[in-house]
């Protein structure tokens, strides 16, 4: 059981190291090639704060001299230790090659999704700082996800005979083959609750959190490796985290929310059936300020459509707070202690099942 936790424990703490001494190396090449918006606003994202004034106006200044691209950090710095600590275990074996958490029955999945995500956001972001017109347009950034969750659904529905989603206290529901439409809608949704990245040190905290809870869930579970690789998610998320609190020293932007809310869909299914736990059933537990987001953006969109008039003053609902007045970090800071809450909530659900 020690030598376990330490298998997880030393890559969190390794990606938190090498976080924290490759960061100001990434932030001075943002700074160096001016990398950040040439106009605020959030352009093609999915939130209804697209395009307002009010919106704009509270974040013209920070928005327009920031970084973006701060995400590669944090896919960057999980894919070197990855491969450092393969390459030891190869080199030298014994306690070396049992650190090395890439392996095809836990983390393949997990790992192609965060780089995958990484990658597609990058190019956004990449759109985003040079032509200034918002990046690259929703609808081909859906169907990547889309495009993705397929196939990761049907790997699981076909590979791994996996065709149901653990409830909590009542056990494995059979989906059959909708399963798969069933997983892409999942990742849709965690997707879309990438926008939470928008005040400074508030999707670092949020998602460092959800990654060590998902770590102690996969830990319980006796899924070391993945265990593994969501706790060095974790570090590397808090590396970037030291960099991002208020004032940001660079922005997570695409980059990072598409490759950590796409992981996170995978590392959520992988800790579901797969795992005889119900990683899924918690996932709007665990993240719940994920889950808010998502619902917020949708109950505002219904109100302006269904009644003609807006539910919040902007939406999601933690830049409904900034425009009542609430100085941003007590925003961030109030949404970590939620989220640490709901984490140790659905920990123990997922626990007790």
């Amino acid at each position: 059981m020690l030598f376990d936790a330490a298998r997880v424990v030393i890559p969190f703490v390794i990606a938190f190291s090498i976080g924290i001494v490759l960061a100001p190396v990434l932030t001075h090449y943002l700074f160096k090639h001016r990398a950040w918006k040439k106009k605020a606003g959030k352009g093609n994202g999915m939130g209804d704060e697209t395009g307002t004034p009010l919106f704009d106006k509270l974040h013209e200044t920070r928005e327009t001299g920031t970084p973006r691209m701060g995400g590669i950090l944090i896919w960057g710095t999980v894919t070197l230790v990855a491969t450092v600590l393969a390459l030891l275990g190869m080199l030298f074996g014994d306690g070396f090659a049992e650190l090395d958490f890439v392996n095809r029955g836990q983390t393949w999945l997990p790992l192609v999704a965060l780089l995958v995500g990484g990658f597609v956001g990058l190019f956004d972001d990449f759109l985003e700082v040079t032509r200034g017109q918002g990046g690259l347009r929703l609808r081909w950034r859906l169907l990547m996800v889309t495009l993705l969750g397929t196939f990761a659904g049907f790997w699981f529905f076909d590979k791994l005979d996996v065709s149901s989603v653990g409830l909590p206290f009542v056990g494995p529901i059979e989906l059959g083959v909708f399963f798969i439409p069933f997983f892409v809608l999942v990742t849709l949704a965690i997707y879309a609750s990438g926008v939470i990245d928008g005040i400074d040190g508030l999707a670092g905290g949020v998602f460092g959190f959800i990654f060590m809870t998902y770590a102690a869930i996969a830990f319980a579970q006796e899924q070391i490796a993945l265990a593994a690789f969501a706790a060095c998610l974790s570090g590397a998320i808090f590396a970037f985290l030291w960099f991002n609190i208020p004032p940001a020293r660079f922005y997570m932007s695409e980059t990072g929310s598409m490759a950590l809310t796409l992981a996170l869909a995978l590392t959520a299914f992988s800790t579901d059936v797969l795992g005889d736990g119900v990683g899924v059933a918690v996932l709007p537990i665990i993240a719940f300020p994920l889950a808010i987001t998502v619902l917020t953006n949708a109950l505002q969109v219904f109100s302006k459509k269904v009644f003609k008039k807006k539910l919040f003053r902007i939406a999601p609902i933690h830049h409904h707070f900034e425009a009542l007045g609430w100085p941003s970090y007590k925003v961030t800071m109030r949404y970590w202690i939620i989220t640490i809450i709901a984490g140790i909530f659905g920990l123990a659900i997922a626990l007790l099942k």
